[in-house]
């Protein structure tokens, strides 16, 4: 999916994926992943939401399978801005009535603009 909306290798994504789970999952737990990786192939930070219709065994940190995914993807150096990414993700997905909105919602554009919509700006 990120391979085709932004112009990379599928096997360079799957192997950035790969060796940042290889240090430990990213399934933090209420049915949620958070992968992401460096890539040297990318100019941006970029994104990538699916909400799976079955959950998957994600070996999340909850034992529970994982229905919403938001994988994260960065350039190689793009240094704290990935970090700070990665906190505004984290912070969205740990919000009860996002989730609840996600899993409640088929259309992308409901997606899209669940995610996208203005918060109030919190500490990490």
């Amino acid at each position: 999916m990120v391979a085709s909306s932004y112009r990379l290798t599928a096997g360079v994504a799957v192997d950035g994926l790969q060796e940042r789970e290889s240090l430990g999952p990213t399934g933090v737990g209420h049915g949620i992943a958070l992968p992401h990786a460096r890539l040297q192939d990318l100019d941006r930070i970029v994104g990538v939401f699916i909400r799976l219709e079955k959950p998957l065994d994600y070996d999340s940190v909850d034992r529970q399978p994982v229905d919403l995914i938001f994988g994260l993807f960065a350039p190689k150096d793009s240094g704290v801005d990935h970090l700070k990414a990665l906190a505004l993700v984290s912070r969205t997905m740990r919000d009860q009535n996002v989730v609840a909105k996600l899993r409640a919602n088929s259309d992308p554009a409901k997606l899209h603009a669940i995610l996208t919509e203005s918060r109030t700006p919190q500490a990490a």
